[in-house]
């Protein structure tokens, strides 16, 4: 379980950085080429935090903070998704800026399940 936690939290922080480049890309060009790529990445980081948190709860971690991954990850795909037709005009920036805090709350959700993944599997001394 260990090194499937490690490997999936590397994944999260690899995808994590991805969709952040893909963030600014889109903010700074406009550039709309390369949603269906965001939102591949973004599936994929999700799934990863999804299966975080199952090993987090398998491991022991708080059944709360394995659910918060579950839900936390649900929330984000589901803004993900259909972010484009709320508050369409010119206050949709703010938004954006959720979606962009839920990703990195995500990012950092991810971090913290692997942290109670390790504390956990830790030799006792």
């Amino acid at each position: 379980m260990k090194i499937a936690s490690m490997i999936f939290n590397w994944l999260i922080r690899i995808t994590g950085l991805f969709q952040l480049v893909i963030g600014v890309i889109f903010w700074v060009n406009h550039d709309d080429n390369l949603v269906p790529f965001h939102i591949l990445v973004g599936v994929v980081l999700v799934l990863s935090l999804w299966i975080l948190a199952f090993l987090a709860a398998r491991a022991g971690v708080s059944w709360k903070m394995a659910a918060l991954g579950f839900i936390w990850g649900l929330v984000v795909v589901i803004l993900g998704l259909t972010q484009t037709e709320i508050l369409p005009g010119n206050l949709h920036w703010l938004i954006e800026v959720l979606h962009l805090v839920l990703g990195l709350g995500a990012i950092g959700l991810g971090e913290r399940l692997s942290a109670g993944i390790k504390r956990i599997q830790q030799p006792k001394s």
